[in-house]
């Protein structure tokens, strides 16, 4: 029978995350977070598991991990967690870290579907455009001559259709909201800061 590695534990991870005021020391593995995520079927590690191997220092296992990129941020492990650790803001954490030390990303589409997230909600003033996401997505993917020859494009096109129909879709200018100029500081200041890091938005 193989040996099962040992696991190492190290201090250094969950000491940036508590730099960061993102402490995981207090999960006592509940299991909550997991349970309640939309998401799990689609992950390699469970949320608390994350957290766990976070807290041990991990650092290889959960830069790496796909679940990191598939985590959506809707915050419902946060709202679950008895010890209020903010799970959501950890996995966002590790996904900015792991761009600025170039971990080779398990799913590159899904980072690109991130960052052009991102993008829109800034194009946006605050608020995210789906026809431009759509849009900014197919032509950051390399997509868009795939999906033109292919005949997809025309597909997507008649989906948008059927969507903007039942209300779903709105392709006017989305109003611009109160705080636009805060959001553009926060914006600005993380690519400030990533730009320090040496790692800019691409």
């Amino acid at each position: 029978m193989d040996k099962v590695p040992i696991l190492e534990p190290s201090f250094e991870l969950p000491e940036q995350l508590q730099d960061a005021h993102l402490s995981v020391s207090a999960c006592y593995q509940c299991r909550k977070c997991s349970s309640g995520c939309p998401l799990t079927f689609a992950m390699d590690l469970l949320p608390d598991q994350v957290i766990r191997l976070s807290l041990l220092g991990q650092e290889e296992q959960v830069l790496g991990c796909t679940t990191i990129w598939v985590c959506s941020s809707c915050e419902t492990c946060t709202t679950r967690c008895p010890n209020g650790i903010d799970i959501a803001g950890v996995m966002d954490w590790l996904k900015e870290t792991a761009l600025k030390r170039g971990v080779a990303l398990p799913q590159p589409a899904v980072t690109r579907f991130h960052q052009t997230f991102l993008r829109s909600v800034r194009l946006g003033g605050g608020r995210l455009p789906e026809a431009v996401l759509l849009g900014l997505y197919t032509l950051r993917s390399g997509q868009f001559l795939k999906k033109l020859w292919s005949g997809g494009l025309f597909s997507d096109l008649s989906l948008g259709r059927k969507l903007r129909q039942r209300g779903r879709l709105r392709l006017s200018l989305p109003h611009r909201l109160k705080g636009v100029k805060e959001i553009r500081k926060i914006f600005n200041g993380a690519q400030m800061k990533a730009q320090d890091s040496g790692s800019g938005e691409k």
